[in-house]
């Protein structure tokens, strides 16, 4: 009788494990797009509730259907709760390929061997910093603007973006922010890795935003606050907080991610008024009016291609063309004032847009015409999102 007990104990512990592992969710990605696409899908946590139920998050496995290792995984917590999974899906041109999501505790979990990362930056006065293992991004906070104000030495007076030229796929933020403590300029030099030559001053550096009246472009100063969503493997998102600018009293939030993969950081931008504003502007530094502009209104693509000590970087914003107005190519003496500008409409209230990079020596384009199919193929695919179906 003991041994029938037993028994009987240990084939309803098994089917109980079994169990666990029994329920499996199919999640079907379709690439509308022509072109081929390493894209980081999400699925919403309330989608995975039947895996989830009375187990960890960190049990759940996906796979490509067939597949046999499991993927890296993410998941993004915008509110306290786990929100979103996030796996990153390979996909030719017009492909569809289905993936399972299962609950399995003992299954080894894969190291990210490349990853997205950010952070603010207290070491270099107030920097916020991003990157993926193509590009990285800075922008500048509140005790940079108040050196500034103040006259102190080595404050920077900015909401443009800046970009910090890599050339290797790792990440780099930590290492060069900590060399540059004991070596003040150390990631101005190239040691091999890449470095930052580029200048954004008042400007908008690539993909900042303002008002464009009179000839003139209102800007916001430093942002005020931020706080960190995720900083990866597959994605990085923040947050930056600005103060009320210009007359229009203009209230703005940035959220802005960045994929793994990707040389485009994703803008979208909150935005409200204390009086109608004629236009949101983008735009992307000319520097000392140098550089090649291509205007694509039709696709919504802009593109400057500039030489940077003899390297070329080519910058780029892509975004929906039914809410441009118009760009242009703005050229003037006054110092760092002269953009190629970006109009869209006023009346939206989230303002939306890819901004981004290549250098030629990180070997992703090696000349404009190059770049120039980077960006065509960044604007056919947002205008293509993967389809996912989750069963």
């Amino acid at each position: 009788m003991r041994f029938l007990i037993q028994t009987l104990l240990l084939m309803a512990f098994g089917l109980g494990a079994c169990q666990k592992g029994s329920d499996i969710i199919l999640v079907e990605v379709q690439n509308p797009s022509k072109y081929e696409r390493n894209e980081v899908v999400s699925v919403k946590a309330e989608a995975l509730q039947k895996l989830l139920n009375g187990n960890s998050e960190s049990g759940l496995v996906v796979k490509e259907k067939g597949g046999k290792d499991p993927l890296v995984i993410q998941w993004i917590d915008f509110d306290g709760e786990s929100d979103e999974l996030l796996f990153q899906a390979s996909l030719a041109g017009n492909e569809s390929k289905t993936y399972e999501i299962s609950w399995e505790e003992n299954v080894e979990r894969p190291e990210p061997k490349l990853t997205t990362y950010s952070r603010f930056v207290p070491e270099r006065t107030d920097d916020y910093t991003w990157e993926n293992d193509k590009v990285a991004f800075r922008t500048y906070g509140p005790v940079a603007q108040q050196m500034i104000e103040e006259k102190v030495p080595g404050g920077t007076l900015s909401s443009g973006i800046d970009l910090w030229l890599k050339r290797v796929d790792y990440s780099i933020i930590d290492d060069w922010y900590a060399k540059n403590t004991k070596e003040v300029g150390y990631y101005h030099i190239d040691h091999g890795e890449g470095y930052d030559p580029y200048h954004v001053g008042k400007s908008r550096g690539t993909g900042g935003i303002g008002i464009w009246e009179n000839d003139t472009l209102l800007t916001s100063k430093n942002f005020t606050a931020y706080r960190r969503i995720a900083s990866g493997p597959l994605r990085t998102v923040f947050e930056l907080d600005y103060a009320p600018w210009s007359e229009f009293g203009v209230k703005e939030t940035k959220r802005i991610s960045l994929d793994l993969g990707s040389n485009f950081s994703k803008f979208e931008i909150s935005l409200s008024s204390e009086q109608p504003v004629p236009n949101y502007t983008i735009g992307i530094t000319l520097h000392k009016q140098e550089g090649e502009v291509s205007i694509n209104e039709g696709e919504g693509v802009f593109s400057h291609w500039e030489e940077i000590d003899s390297a070329f970087v080519g910058e780029g914003i892509v975004i929906d063309p039914t809410v441009v107005k118009k760009g242009f190519d703005f050229r003037t003496d006054t110092p760092d004032q002269s953009q190629l500008l970006v109009v869209t409409d006023s009346a939206q209230q989230k303002l939306t847009y890819y901004a981004g990079f290549v250098w030629t020596k990180s070997g992703q384009a090696s000349n404009q015409s190059e770049w120039l199919e980077i960006l065509k193929k960044q604007a056919d695919l947002v205008a293509n999102p993967v389809v996912v179906q989750v069963n």
